[in-house]
């Protein structure tokens, strides 16, 4: 026999679950401050200018 599903709460509980995931999103993107997001991002460009300095034609 199939199990009884009620479909208010199952549609609230995955609401709560793409909340999570988008709080989850915006703790990793707004949780660094600026001076390390910006120095990331400045040594990932420079090391990706640095392998294309040694790139032949």
């Amino acid at each position: 026999m199939a199990e009884i599903v009620n479909l208010r709460q199952a549609r609230k509980a995955k609401a709560r679950d793409e909340k999570a995931k988008t709080a989850e999103a915006n703790r990793t993107l707004h949780g660094t401050p600026k001076h390390l997001r910006s120095l990331a991002k400045a040594r990932s460009e420079k090391s990706a200018r640095d392998l294309d300095a040694h790139k032949k034609d």
